[in-house]
Order: structure tokens, then C-alpha cells, then sequence
């Protein structure tokens, strides 16, 4: 679990959250949503330490993660996993090197165990031996999925996604909720999704964060959002004709 208090994280006079503070559960999936500017991603490097709070404390677990210094991170850090927008897969490695390559960094693992935990995460993720393909081969869902692969290689306890739905087409992109969420809940893993993606949010949002003005303004599940009166989530879950529809008959 991760226990976010009171963050608030200011950019020169823009004050970007303004005392957020949530409980992400173990083997949920925890998707924090809202429009653009509303400080989701902002959050999220918050949470990783990418952004240090101006205010306020991250703890995994109970480790007060905000008042480590750089070494006393590294443990943490060795059990996060990241998929990043665009998957950042590095151009000139075949799959299996960039599936490897934080195993090269932070184990001690001989080069035929970092194999076999390459092939068992590329088997996990649906790739059985597309190892030597490189990125500019692999299909966009392709490459979000080597980029999974690459972020449970190390087995972590927290899994942190950025719009793992952006460019996907709407059926791989179900392909993708579904993986992250199996993942989840097969590892007890602490997993949080920044999304736009309202797909995403009805159909694996066990835990579900709306931020508003840099406020948290909403929280509760995929049931629970269809039946709030909450106008400002209604006006951004709901903003299509089809999804007003699709409400009207939940």
C-alpha cells in the first residue's frame, strides 16, 4: 500500500496540488483521472519521487519515502515498476536486452537467470519468443507490452502506469486494462494508473481518484462513479452522448 498526505507541490506561483492525500491499495487497480491541468501526472511523479513535494509525505507501506535521501531510496526504488507513456523502449536494443536491462542495473543475476526471467515475462505478456525484435518492428500494443514486460521483470510490489491506453486502438486497448489488471491482482501488486481513458476507468477502476483544480474531489469505485452527483466528475466522465447514454442505463 501507498498513503499519500496532504501533498501539495507548487511550480513557481502555480500551486499544482493543493493537499491531496489517498490510501492506494494492494491489488487494486488505482487509477488517479481528471482533465488536463488538474495534476495527475504531476501526483504521480510526486509519489515516485520524480517531483519532491513542497509539501507533505509519501510512505510505502510504512517507509516515509519523502524523507529519504538518494541512498536510502535505492531499496524502494529496486521494487517499483514503471510503464511510461510511449513505452521508452531504447531504440537500439532487441526486446529481450530492454527487458533485461534493469535486471543488468540492479541484481546480481547471472546472464542465463536474467534469460529465463526475460522469457517468463515475455510469456506472461503474450510475446513467447519475439526476443530479437526491436522496437521499430513491434506494433504499438506490442510495444506497450514488451514495456510491461520490462516493468515487472523486477518483480515489484509497486506499479506505476502512465496512459497505458494512449494511441491504442479501442480493442488493444482492453487487451492492456485486462493484462495490467490480471498482473495486479495475481502479484497483490500496489498498482496506480494515471488515465483519460473512461474505458479504463469503468471497466478496471477498483479505486478510483478525480482531481479538480488540483484538489482530490472525488473518490470511490467503477460502481460507485456512475451513481454520484458530484458535477464536475459527472461533467468529465460523462461528456459524450454515448457515455451519458451508457449512464443512463446503469
Amino acid at each position: 500500500m501507498i498513503t499519500v498526505k496532504d501533498i501539495t507541490k507548487t511550480f513557481g506561483e502555480n500551486d499544482v496540488l493543493r493537499g491531496i492525500s489517498a490510501e492506494l491499495k494492494s491489488g487494486k487497480n488505482n487509477l488517479i483521472i481528471g482533465g488536463s491541468g488538474s495534476g495527475k501526472t504531476t501526483l504521480l511523479k510526486c509519489i515516485v519521487g520524480l517531483h519532491e513535494p513542497t509539501k507533505g509525505q509519501v510512505f510505502f507501506d510504512e517507509q516515509n519515502f519523502t524523507d529519504m535521501n538518494f541512498e536510502q531510496r535505492v531499496p524502494i526504488r529496486t521494487h517499483i515498476g514503471m510503464l511510461f507513456q510511449n513505452s521508452a523502449l531504447f531504440d537500439s536494443m532487441n526486446v529481450e536486452e530492454n527487458i533485461m536491462f534493469p535486471l543488468n542495473l540492479f541484481t546480481n543475476m547471472t546472464k542465463a537467470e536474467k534469460l529465463d526471467r526475460a522469457n517468463f515475462c515475455l510469456e506472461r505478456v503474450n510475446l513467447k519468443g519475439k526476443n530479437k525484435l526491436f522496437p521499430s518492428e513491434l506494433s504499438g500494443g506490442m510495444k506497450k507490452r514488451v514495456g510491461i514486460a520490462r516493468a515487472i521483470s523486477m518483480q515489484p510490489k509497486y506499479l506505476f502506469v502512465d496512459e497505458p491506453n494512449s494511441g491504442l486502438d479501442p480493442k488493444t486497448s482492453i487487451l492492456i486494462d485486462e493484462l495490467i489488471s490480471e498482473l495486479t491482482q495475481e502479484y497483490n501488486t500496489t498498482t496506480v494508473i494515471v488515465t483519460h481513458d473512461m474505458n479504463s476507468v469503468m471497466g478496471i477502476g477498483d479505486h478510483i481518484i478525480f482531481l479538480y483544480n488540483g484538489k482530490k474531489w472525488w473518490e470511490g469505485t467503477n460502481k460507485e462513479i456512475a451513481h454520484t452527483d458530484n458535477k464536475e466528475l459527472n461533467d468529465f466522465v460523462f461528456a459524450s452522448k454515448f457515455m451519458q447514454a451508457a449512464k443512463a442505463k446503469l
